[in-house]
């Protein structure tokens, strides 16, 4: 469960029609995507992928799924309202990534890291919601792990981390409103530079 916040709703994904995470996704796109409106340099080329997750045991497995495909350096940033299941796609991440220790929201130490126990990549696992300062602010937090040989997982993360790597992957998770039972959510992967190019085939 993820810990609260007081603040207004995260932006959320649209709603396109997706397959259980089991499965290929139904429908990908190429799509233009740009960090803000009028920027002069060029845009980096998206992959986007959709699916569809109905419990929160589908969405544990989609992280295993990812955590498949993900290597030292990789930036996964997060977005989706409070209960959406960021965390607990991110504990699924943990779990196909083999990295030691329990993965809970970090919102009051804001950053955890998770050590490989396979020799794998360490998992930093890091809430910004309170990270006003951005990349700086992620240097000054004295994580015990060199970044780009880690996997870097960053809830609430838009327009806060994005000088980490031009390569990234978005994961906007949107949930059912007003009835707060109903566990399906829409998820659209977005993954953003040359490393991503083939994601869904990746995924497939």
């Amino acid at each position: 469960m993820e810990a609260p916040h007081n603040s207004p709703a995260a932006e959320t994904a649209p709603k396109p029609a997706g397959t259980d995470p089991a499965a290929a996704p139904a429908s990908t796109a190429s799509a233009e995507h740009g960090g803000s409106a009028g920027g002069a340099g060029a845009v980096p080329e998206a992959v986007t992928v959709a699916l569809t997750v109905t419990s929160p045991e589908q969405m544990q497995e989609l992280g295993r799924r990812l955590a498949r495909v993900l290597a030292p350096g990789d930036l996964v940033m997060l977005t989706g309202e409070l209960g959406a299941g960021k965390t607990t796609l991110t504990r699924g991440l943990g779990e196909g990534l083999g990295v030691r220790g329990a993965v809970t929201s970090p919102t009051f130490v804001i950053a955890r890291v998770h050590p490989s126990l396979s020799g794998g990549p360490a998992l930093v696992h890091v809430d910004a919601y309170r990270l006003g300062g951005g990349l700086d602010e992620m240097e000054d937090l004295d994580l015990d792990v060199s970044l780009p040989e880690s996997v870097v997982v960053v809830e609430w993360g838009d327009g806060k981390v994005e000088e980490l790597s031009d390569d990234r992957l978005r994961v906007l998770i949107d949930r059912a409103t007003g009835d707060t039972d109903d566990e399906r959510r829409e998820v659209t992967l977005v993954g953003i530079g040359a490393r991503w190019a083939g994601l869904r085939e990746a995924l497939g």
